[in-house]
């Protein structure tokens, strides 16, 4: 998934640990073979290989994801979007000079990208119906799989563990020491210092933020993450942290809120049940949702 898997588990001995540790890869693996637009052969692929040319058909598992997307779509008015893959293609974030891309460009691109245009049958099938359309759940898949290896270790009877993937955490009852688990999110200006502490059981978290991906052009500071509406990099938020009783969730909820920025992401996250949030903007100042369950020294 382009990313780290770190697991750990709170077990009897490491033979108990072992079995927990090799059914989580084994889920994840599974996972990202469905999901990967990377992977020739996975769902992901088909359907945008398809693109323009006829519906896919393909598991329920897979139609459910996109299907949630979508919903998370319509609630957030756009801001998080797995249509928006055919916009990454004109942004070169991973050479060392910046340029953004021409407005007939940035057009052309948007024009392929809408997550109203993503067609669903009844009998599973997908439809992307303008060539040059793909889909991509790099801001969904880790927090899907996160998700995924917590129902699987409850199945096999486990109560205590940590799935983290890249700013996606899933946090399952306590510690070594019976403690509630602590989760500290991370200072955006050095990352091995933390602004906040949370207390995390049976909940999961995820993070966005341009810390570790951000270009300056023309001394302006933009992330590599791209607004859905206007196919423009985002730019004022240094990071947004979500918690949720899913990390599925919490990821796609983390990009939106990134998106729609401070006053309409904290309104957005202030509506959901059990869901908290925590912005740094780019002037460092720490902004909360209410009810929040932070821990944070002002």
């Amino acid at each position: 998934m382009g990313s780290d898997f770190e697991l750990l588990v709170v077990a009897e001995n490491q033979s108990s640990a072992d079995v927990y540790l090799n059914a989580a890869v084994l889920e994840i693996q599974r996972i990202e073979n469905l999901l990967s637009e990377f992977k020739p052969d996975s769902e992901t692929s088909l359907i945008n290989n398809n693109a323009g040319i006829a519906p896919v058909n393909v598991s329920e598992e897979v139609f459910q994801i996109i299907a949630r997307a979508i919903s998370i779509s319509s609630l957030t008015q756009g801001a998080f979007d797995i249509s928006m893959a055919p916009l990454k293609k004109i942004y070169q974030f991973k050479n060392s000079d910046f340029n953004l891309p021409s407005e007939k460009d940035i057009a052309n691109q948007l024009a392929l990208t809408g997550y109203k245009n993503i067609q669903l049958s009844g009998d599973t099938t997908v439809f992307l119906p303008n060539k040059g359309m793909a889909i991509s759940f790099a801001a969904i898949g880790k927090g899907y799989a996160a998700d995924q290896v917590t129902k699987r270790w409850k199945s096999m009877g486990l109560q205590n563990g940590v799935i983290s993937a890249a700013g996606d955490l899933c946090a399952m009852g306590r510690n070594a020491d019976g403690q509630i688990w602590k989760i500290g999110v991370a200072n955006p200006d050095n990352t091995a210092e933390n602004i906040a502490w949370m207390p995390v059981a049976n909940m999961a978290v995820a993070t966005s933020g341009d810390y570790e991906q951000y270009f300056i052009y023309n001394n302006e500071r933009y992330s590599h993450t791209i607004n859905p509406v206007n196919g423009r990099p985002c730019k004022s938020l240094k990071s947004v942290t979500v918690i949720s009783p899913s990390a599925e969730l919490s990821d796609a909820l983390a990009t939106a809120v990134y998106v729609l920025g401070i006053e309409k992401g904290l309104f957005l996250i202030d509506q959901l049940p059990n869901t908290h949030s925590l912005i740094v903007d780019e002037f460092n100042k720490v902004h909360l949702s209410g009810n929040s369950i932070f821990e944070y020294e002002t």
